[in-house]
């Protein structure tokens, strides 16, 4: 089997200077680095990287803890998170919580215990004081789609109250006083602050927010239409409750809601205006294109990676940003009622 010295003889050159091929150490020139390559492809070497990780106190490994790995809003955060890592030639390793506290905290024991240089944690049901308390030690952790005051530069997060006061106020804006409102789980932050916004764009036109028309979803397309459905039946039901517009807290629950007005033969937005949250791919190609707000959750998970490869890989190039302020994305669901 090669060694290392092996590689050195071939190559003609030091110990020392293999190793910095190995780790990609920019000091080498490109004509060194190739002979060192060559002289490792003809031996048939491979790195020891548990030698590696011994010797450098690194295992160039990086924990991710997402709240799932389906769906269209994961996949491009822990795309970017990946590229921007494996780009500085370091490799993430991938646990889900699925929003529950026990697995959330299993997620992160699991990631502890192989090694992980630092953890980008995605996470909705453990709570900030246990967050606070694992930010204490010794594994360097940084959040993602979490802001907690006390830690806030570990913080990677969107202004998510403002996001929903922008849609909410985008319908105000069309002169709609009657609005429903569909949630996301009301135990989830992110939840939490966009409903805040919905009810502080109302306060801010004078107008109460209605309880009997709102309705708590999933962030799935089939509470969504189950939400739509209930609202309608409401509607029927109470003429006073008679709604021109709907505010969803993302697009999933929008295209769910818009396709049970759908099949009862409604025109949207002649008959009702939608405007969701997230900025999701799908939603945009659809009739009517969906108006909803963008969460750049590709970019903070490349903040995250960044993030690490600031503060623990020494990366003078990783400039981070943690704060991301959402924007209003304007399209065809919605108009005034005066059109419906």
């Amino acid at each position: 089997m090669a060694t290392i010295y092996d590689v050195s003889v071939l190559a003609g050159v030091s110990l020392a200077t293999v190793s910095r091929v190995m780790n990609n150490n920019t000091k080498v020139s490109d004509k060194t680095k190739e002979k060192v390559l060559n002289a490792m492809e003809q031996l048939g070497y491979r790195p020891n990287t548990i030698a590696q990780s011994l010797a450098s106190n690194r295992s160039n490994s990086v924990g991710v803890l997402v709240s799932q790995l389906d769906g269209p809003y994961y996949g491009p955060m822990m795309t970017e998170i990946e590229t921007a890592l494996r780009t500085a030639n370091k490799h993430v390793i991938i646990a889900a919580g699925h929003s529950v506290e026990s697995q959330e905290k299993e997620g992160v024991e699991f990631l502890m215990s192989r090694g992980c240089d630092a953890l980008i944690l995605d996470v909705e049901a453990v709570d900030d004081a246990y967050l606070i308390k694992l930010l204490q030690g010794t594994t360097p952790i940084v959040l993602i789609n979490r802001y907690i005051e006390e830690v806030k530069d570990f913080c990677i997060y969107l202004e998510n109250e403002l996001g929903g006061y922008l849609a909410t106020k985008h319908i105000l804006s069309h002169g709609h006083t009657a609005i429903a409102y569909i949630s996301g789980p009301k135990f989830k932050l992110d939840a939490q602050d966009r409903l805040l916004g919905h009810q502080r764009a109302l306060k801010e036109y004078g107008l109460e927010f209605d309880e009997q028309l709102c309705f708590e979803g999933d962030f799935k397309e089939n509470s969504g239409s189950e939400a739509m459905t209930r609202l309608l039946d409401v509607k029927q039901i109470d003429n006073n409750k008679n709604f021109t517009a709907v505010v969803c807290a993302n697009d999933q629950m929008a295209s769910g809601a818009i396709a049970v007005c759908l099949d009862q033969g409604m025109k949207i937005p002649e008959d009702l205006s939608f405007v969701g949250y997230d900025n999701i791919p799908f939603p945009q190609y659809i009739s009517p294109k969906l108006t909803t707000v963008n969460n750049p959750i590709h970019e903070m998970g490349k903040m995250a990676a960044f993030w690490v490869l600031k503060n623990v890989y020494s990366d003078p190039k990783a400039c981070v940003e943690n704060t991301f302020i959402p924007q209003l994305i304007v399209r065809e669901s919605a108009t005034s009622p005066s059109k419906q």
